[in-house]
């Protein structure tokens, strides 16, 4: 099981939304943006903010730090590390098994992520076998998108998907998280895109949009 930071807004919390952090951070990276929802139109609110494994990461030298998985280049067209996405796949499927196990509803537990975040976030969501609330992915993409359509559970085919890039993201061109929009709208998802005038990161646009998605997919779900 993963290391994780747990924090509720109140007692009984209604929803849980599980954030994974990007390449190099860890669950640390998003309590502060957590701490900035205002979810009080849902209810207490359960965060988990798992922290990744700690690999090399070949992008990097070989250096070892916190990773989802090994990147060998951020084009488009380089290698996946296939065997670390699944790796890790199973460990987030492990943590949404577990918030069932606690008596949280799938369909009350929200998915995010932010870059590396984003894609373990879209990988996992959209092959986990039980409807979830709703699935957010920023300045990201769409791992193995090759395999999505054999793999995909039917139990997420509805689910709302909000994508989030900014326009001169220096990391993952905005072209890609453009690309896995375009995948994920062909397999008919229902996938809200927003786009920021920033680079690899996060604004308070973006956060406030974000927020405003998450009260109506918990609100409906």
């Amino acid at each position: 099981m993963l290391e994780i930071i747990e924090a509720e807004s109140g007692d009984d919390p209604v929803a849980t939304i599980i954030i994974l952090h990007g390449l190099g951070a860890d669950g640390n990276d998003f309590v502060p943006v957590a701490q900035e929802l205002d979810l009080d139109a849902v209810g207490p609110v359960r965060f988990i903010f798992p922290h990744a494994p700690v690999l090399p990461v070949t992008i990097n030298a070989g250096m070892r730090m916190r990773a989802w998985y090994d990147i060998v280049g951020f084009e488009a067209d380089a290698p996946q590390d296939e065997p670390g996405l699944r790796r890790s796949m199973a460990m987030v499927q492990a943590l949404l098994q577990r918030e069932r196990d606690r008596g949280m509803p799938s369909g009350r537990i929200v998915l995010a992520g932010f870059s590396q975040g984003c894609a373990m976030s879209l990988l996992t969501g959209v092959r986990h076998g039980e409807r979830l609330a709703g699935i957010a992915g920023l300045s990201g993409y769409l791992p193995l998108a090759e395999r999505t359509a054999a793999e995909r559970s039917a139990a997420n085919q509805s689910t709302p998907i909000f994508l989030a890039h900014g326009t001169h993201d220096e990391v993952v061109a905005l072209e890609r998280g453009e690309a896995s929009r375009d995948a994920l709208l062909a397999l008919g998802y229902a996938v809200e895109w927003h786009e920021y005038l920033m680079g690899h990161s996060v604004s308070p646009l973006e956060i406030a949009e974000l927020n405003d998605w998450l009260v109506r997919v918990l609100s409906a779900s």
